[in-house]
């Protein structure tokens, strides 16, 4: 496994562009399987989550054509689910997405259980509860999912939970399923919105894109997509602002979608971060607001509030913990309420190698004080995404050698970060 080494205390300067959503990427990749013929998407990641789909989606006969950031799909064939991956589905949680592409296609199947980062007891019960709904039935087993669809029926859905891949796979079976689905209390998130429009354009009938309520009239069959472009994502953003804001840099972020960013750049602003939006354009698939944000090194204090994140619209669950490293340099002292999941918070406490004053309360909640002088040192990657590139932040921060080991959790979720960071002043070197 290849490891970092990182030169920190470096100011950097110049331009960083947000790449496309991971989220928004594999969902829709997933979604592909739903149309029978081409589907060609572009603007997509290069990261090793799309690599695990695109591996997943192969394996049961999907033929897929890659160019950079172009995937090209031909789902048209029959399916192979008895030789699907069990590695690919193993390592990506996103692999859950299968269930909702596959509602109307696959009558019986089984999926191998999932991984992806490990965030304490991540409950699939509300998949299921949507799922049966619309008439799929899945049983667990101790290492797969047993799956079973007879007719795929519209009805009123409460979801249990406002999840995005929860509401993901609700959308997917309700688009093929006979009637009108009225599915309530679904995300509205990024990535949703993505997929909504992604359907649309295959000939889903979709209303109320962007509400927690969703009417969606079932179609016979979706229609090959010439071309769809995968929309910029706002936790990249985020977590380039986190760097530039860190170091205390002067940087612009490009391509930041704007609409769910506006409540982070809120709570920046009233800690005393300096910026400016400009450039305000329309994304390349013309559904979302896109900005460049300039960000000015600033004296921060601490958020006289606790800070948490919440289903969209409210701070992005996923972004939170991008806030821990800006924390660090901020004077007082902020709560930092991770509510979602048992074991993330956990991991801010590795920042406390690198000089991080952060006190645990309990699985959910820490402390975090500031401002702190980051020092280098070597770190294990923890075992989950953002705390993950959280540890990198902060020896960006941090004067002098850190060694970084165990990258393939940051590699899940970003695109050529180390060369984009050395672009503007960074010193990282990847060492095989």
């Amino acid at each position: 496994m290849s490891h970092l080494v990182i030169n920190g205390g470096r100011k950097l300067k110049g331009n960083l562009t947000t790449h496309s959503a991971k989220n928004s990427a594999v969902a829709i990749l997933c979604a592909s399987l739903m149309v029978k013929g081409k589907v060609k998407l572009v603007d997509t990641p290069e990261i090793e989550e799309v690599n695990r789909i695109c591996e997943l989606l192969s394996s049961i006969g999907v033929k897929i054509t890659r160019k950079k950031n172009e995937i090209i799909l031909d789902a048209s064939g029959k399916l192979k689910m008895d030789d699907i991956d069990k590695k690919a589905c193993k390592i990506t949680r996103s692999s859950l997405l299968l269930l909702g592409a596959l509602a109307n296609r696959e009558k019986k199947y089984r999926l191998y259980k999932s991984g992806g980062c490990k965030l304490g007891a991540r409950t699939v019960r509300p998949h299921l509860y949507a799922l049966e709904k619309l008439g799929v039935s899945v049983k667990s087993k101790s290492n797969y999912y047993e799956v079973e669809t007879k007719t795929l029926k519209g009805r009123e859905v409460i979801m249990y939970e406002s999840g995005d891949t929860t509401t993901e796979n609700a959308i997917m079976a309700a688009v093929l399923a006979k009637g009108v689905t009225v599915l309530k209390m679904a995300s509205s998130n990024y990535m949703v919105q993505d997929i909504c429009y992604f359907l649309i354009k295959a000939g889903a009938k979709i209303e109320g894109v962007g509400n927690t309520t969703l009417k969606i009239t079932g179609v016979k069959s979706l229609k090959p997509v010439s071309e769809y472009s995968i929309m910029p994502d706002p936790i990249v953003a985020m977590t380039l602002l986190s760097v530039a804001i860190t170091t205390k840099s002067h940087l612009t972020v490009k391509n930041c979608p704007l609409d769910f960013l506006e409540l982070e750049l809120t709570k920046l602003e009233v800690m005393g971060q300096k910026y400016i939006v400009k450039n305000k354009r329309k994304s390349k698939n013309g559904k979302f607001n896109v900005v460049d944000i300039e960000i000015f090194p600033s004296e921060l204090t601490a958020l006289p509030d606790k800070i948490y994140g919440r289903p969209f619209p409210g701070l992005n669950i996923d972004n939170l913990p991008l806030f821990v490293p800006i924390l660090t340099q901020a004077k007082g002292k902020t709560l930092v309420h991770d509510w979602v999941y048992e074991n993330r918070s956990v991991y801010y406490l590795e920042l406390q190698k690198l000089g991080a004053k952060i006190i645990s309360l309990d699985t959910h909640r820490v402390w975090v004080e500031g401002p702190v002088k980051l020092i280098a040192n070597e770190v294990i990657s923890p075992a989950s995404l953002r705390p993950a590139v959280n540890v990198l932040i902060c020896m960006l921060a941090a004067k002098g050698k850190s060694i970084l080991r165990n990258t393939y959790m940051i590699e899940r979720g970003y695109e050529n970060l180390y060369e984009m960071l050395n672009q503007v002043g960074a010193d990282i070197k990847i060492i095989k």
